[in-house]
């Protein structure tokens, strides 16, 4: 069967379409934002291969699994089995890596486990383990009649007189010893000094090299091991200058006393208790409750509240801290700022052995005496955090913990054995700590020989190919340490696409959203060239894409539109892109033809050089003391490879050292600068993100952007509610009362896949509505609540055009593309650009002062060529009333509309962390550094 032939999908929004995808080719679904793209690749294609193959499971199995409804479709023909690779499904597990994510990290722990060489910390000697055959072959090989003797060490740089020892050794047969390289028989063993260090060693055997001593030699070697928990040392009898030579059943230290246990690969996994950090747990930080937060303004004294919950407000504290004043002579009415070290570290940390009078007060005012020591306020907070069974108490106290790199582990999440196992002088630790680039380099030129090259190779092979992947797809920069909550959502969906590569499946049709985002123009044709592979396996792969590049190395593009929403849903036009390019009715044609075009900034903003905000000596991560030089009141875009340290800059740096300056923040959690100069040009600080709005169904644009408030409040009023005593609370999902108690308002009940994802189904209840029968009996112009959540945002304008402060919210949704998304949509089904686009809408809906800042990562994530005009409209609005934008950002379109861009680069992770360019379009297109300019030239030339 040559194509995946879809008849009548009507999911969602798509009207009734059929569409023939040709089978094992590379196939791009695009179109406007909303038009129904999702719908028709997650919705049906995806759901219909996910439903199909949990149908195929035993009826065993499916006990386990809920039954997944039918995707609104006719018919699907020559539908393969269905792997999806989206953006939403990054782990927030703390424990998942990128090198657990990939696997890369399962092979590397075997790897250590059977070919790393163990050392001891203290004298770099090899800890190596042999049978006794192994030791029996490595005497044999010494000279033949050569005389050597078996030696077992008994004392190892040890003071004392040891008579007692060397008289128990005498009785159990043993004649001769060797003190500190000389032989004395036992029973005229020289008086120790007992002040001094020395070592003794038991003669078990003397005999001459000859191939007929291996029994003797087995019997020998198995009652010295006995006798020196595992260490026997081969000594010439007559060569002084003879090296003696240590064997060892254990890997253990000859020189002192440092042993570790058989390794195995869970020595090195910190998702097992055999391996994890006792102090973190595995987890590589630790918690502590933090004095920056507990004492966030050291200018105020004790009697002033400098101490969070310890002030006058709390009198059983305070008291406390009365008594103990009188007791050390301070005074709580010093600053804490005045205070000495050693009072602040006794207030903070305690009295171990002082036993100080305290008064304590019952509720009807009497004083009662009691002698006890102090406990200290850090102690205080960490005894109540662990006892307490109030959430409010345990939510309130968990403000003042801050995290830290593990003192034990030092941010390794494993035991120390793990820091003293090599593969060419290089831990598993410090490995995953380098770069992609660099452990495939390492790899990639590493020579074993012997033993360790044979139990290796086939280790070696799945590991190179695992980081080339990921090279491949432009993730050379990150770390195989880097936590997966870390990722962005176009990093996540690149590691999961390498794992499938990796995982080598033919005959699978793969399904993706938009790979492209958060990739430079310079890896694009690296991360195309990996989907080609995947295509060349002998699989299809289908993905919903905006980027120019995939569309036009498609096999065959399906363009679908013509509009958002109930204006989109169908077939404008499919075939390769020659079919494409010559169809009248497609906005993407157009787009591709430059018959339209996202116009360059030819009115270029001048900069005023007395407005500009400047952040001195930024070092965090890769940054390499730089210094960013923002124009006030313009559009910049912040540029450069993948890597190479925006995110660090803006969104570690700049938002978070602002956001502690102008929202009084507790502390200053921003990554390391030296200065900042130019806080008075701002008053605000705003960051759109594309973190979610929420995490369950429970959260949609109706109430993260604030609509559904005055809707409720609407609903209360109408005649019917008034007469039934129905408050804007009866209109709520979240509380009792008018929901749905089956699903508590969710209208979704989430059912346990077991060995899949979790899956929402429809409540029964309600039928999907969230409400119960009564409050559903209360309408608004013929609409109930639910009615009114199931609405489109474009639907809803002209439904509350007479309601001003719903249209403004509602305006600014449409504003920015949104037309098409529902007001009750859940938040677990909005991409990272839609949860960024409805921020956006939030924050344009508030009054301006035209002193704001605004951070923007990437606002054209899942935005078409005509949605990204949109966007720059609303922006430049937003910079004509004298704010600030910031955008960190890879889309040419974007970046030839900004009034001044800052270049970072040259490289990712080690090789970026510099501004290799700063100035206007035209000036960074003639910078030889710039990649970005590079690109941006061949764009404005088209």
């Amino acid at each position: 069967m040559k194509f995946i032939e879809i008849k009548g999908a009507k999911t969602h929004n798509l009207k009734n379409i059929d569409v023939k995808i040709p089978r094992n080719k590379l196939v791009v679904i695009t179109g406007l934002s909303g038009s129904g793209k999702s719908s028709l690749a997650f919705d049906t294609l995806y759901a219909e291969g996910q439903r199909k193959y949990v149908e195929s499971l035993s009826s065993y199995a499916r006990q386990f699994l809920s039954l997944m409804d039918k995707p609104d479709v006719e018919h699907i023909e020559g539908l393969s089995p269905a792997i999806s690779i989206e953006q939403k499904s990054t782990s927030h597990n703390p424990r998942s890596t990128v090198g657990t994510v990939t696997e890369i990290y399962d092979y590397l722990r075997v790897l250590y486990a059977r070919a790393g060489e163990a050392k001891c910390p203290k004298h770099n000697v090899d800890l190596k383990a042999q049978s006794i055959t192994q030791m029996i072959d490595k005497i044999l090989a010494l000279p033949e009649n050569k005389k050597f003797m078996i030696l077992s060490p008994i004392v190892r740089n040890q003071k004392g007189e040891h008579k007692k020892l060397l008289m128990e050794l005498q009785t159990k047969g043993f004649i001769r010893g060797r003190l500190n390289k000389n032989i004395h028989p036992l029973d005229e063993f020289p008086v120790l000094n007992p002040k001094q260090k020395n070592n003794i060693d038991i003669v078990i055997d003397r005999f001459k090299i000859k191939p007929d001593i291996k029994d003797r030699l087995a019997d020998s070697l198995e009652t010295c091991l006995d006798l020196s928990s595992g260490i026997a040392i081969i000594a010439a009898m007559d060569d002084n200058s003879f090296q003696d030579i240590i064997l060892s059943n254990k890997y253990a230290c000859p020189l002192c006393d440092y042993t570790i246990p058989e390794l195995e690969p869970r020595n090195f996994s910190f998702n097992n208790p055999i391996g994890a950090c006792n102090v973190c747990g595995g987890l590589g930080v630790e918690q502590y409750f933090d004095p920056v937060r507990i004492i966030p303004n050291d200018q105020l004294s004790i009697s002033q509240g400098a101490i969070k919950g310890w002030d006058k407000r709390n009198r059983l504290y305070y008291r406390i801290l009365k008594n103990l004043s009188v007791y050390f002579n301070f005074s709580l009415d010093t600053p804490w700022k005045a205070l000495s070290e050693a009072t602040k570290n006794l207030i903070l940390h305690g009295t171990q052995h002082d036993s100080i009078t305290f008064e304590y007060a019952n509720d009807l005012g009497d004083i009662s005496l009691k002698k006890h020591s102090f406990e200290g306020v850090l102690n205080n907070f960490k005894r109540r955090y662990k006892d307490t069974d109030s959430m409010y108490v345990r939510e309130e106290l968990s403000k003042l913990i801050s995290s830290k790199v593990c003192s034990a582990c030092n941010g390794s999440r494993l035991k120390p054995v793990a820091d003293n196992i090599y593969i060419q002088d290089l831990t598993l630790p410090n490995l995953v700590k380098n770069n992609i680039r660099e452990n495939y380099n390492f790899f990639s030129n590493l020579k074993l020989s012997g033993e360790q090259k044979k139990i290796a190779e086939k280790l070696l092979i799945e590991i190179i190919d695992r980081l080339n992947f990921l090279v491949n797809v432009g993730l050379d920069y990150i770390s195989l340490a880097r936590g997966s909550d870390t990722l962005s959502g176009g990093e996540a969906q690149r590691i999961r696409l390498a794992s499938q590569i990796g995982s080598g499946l033919v005959g699978v049709m793969y399904v993706l959203d938009e790979p492209s985002i958060g990739l430079h123009q310079r890896d694009n044709q690296r991360l195309l060239d990996s989907l080609l592979h995947l295509k060349n396996l002998g699989n299809t792969v289908i993905i919903v894409e905006h980027d120019e590049d995939a569309i036009r190395a498609a096999d065959h593009i399906i363009d679908i539109g013509p509009g958002a929403g109930i204006h989109g849903g169908k077939v404008i036009a499919q075939g390769d892109l020659n079919t494409i390019l010559k169809s009248s009715k497609s906005l993407t044609a157009k787009y591709l033809n430059n018959s339209i075009q996202i116009q360059a900034n030819k009115v270029i903003k001048s900069i005023d050089k007395s407005k500009v905000f400047k952040l001195i000596g930024a070092t965090g991560n890769n940054l390499k003391d730089v210094t960013l030089e923002l124009p006030v009141g313009v559009l910049t875009c912040i540029t450069g490879v993948s890597g190479s340290g925006k995110s660090t800059l803006i969104n570690e740096t700049l938002y978070k050292s602002l956001h502690y300056f102008l929202n009084k923040g507790l502390v200053n959690e921003s990554a390391p600068f030296r200065d900042i100069q130019g806080i008075e040009f701002f008053d605000k600080i705003i960051a759109i993100d594309q973190k979610p709005i929420g995490r369950t169904p429970r959260s949609n644009p109706a109430t993260y952007t604030g609509i559904f408030t005055p809707i409720r409040e609407l609903f209360a009023s109408t005649q019917d509610a008034r007469s039934k005593g129905y408050k804007p609370g009866r209109f709520s999902f979240n509380v009792k009362g008018g929901r749905c108690e089956f699903c508590k308002g969710d209208g979704l009940i989430k059912v346990e896949m077991h060995f899949l994802s979790d899956v929402y189904v429809t409540c029964e209840t309600c039928g999907g509505k969230r409400y119960n029968e009564e409050t559903l009996s209360i309408k608004y112009k013929n609409k109930t609540i639910s009615d009114v959540l199931n609405m489109t945002v474009e639907n809803a304008l002209s439904f509350f055009d007479a309601i001003p402060v719903v249209k403004k919210k509602l305006q600014t949704l449409m504003d920015v593309g949104l037309s098409y998304i529902t007001l009750g949509q859940s938040a677990t089904t909005l991409s990272g650009g839609e949860a960024q686009r409805i921020k956006l809408a939030k924050e344009l809906s508030k009054r301006d002062t035209g002193k704001t800042l605004y951070i923007l990562d990437e606002p054209t994530t899942g935005l078409h060529f005509h949605d990204i005009n949109q966007l720059l409209n609303v922006l430049h609005t937003l910079k004509k009333k004298g704010n600030t934008i910031v955008v960190i950002e890879h889309n040419l379109d974007v970046i030839k509309t900004a009034d001044w861009i800052i270049d970072l680069g040259p490289e990712g992770g080690e090789n970026g962390g510099e501004i290799i360019a700063s100035g206007t379009p035209i000036e960074i297109i003639e910078n030889a550094r710039s990649y970005t300019g590079k690109f941006l030239k061949i764009h404005l030339n088209k």
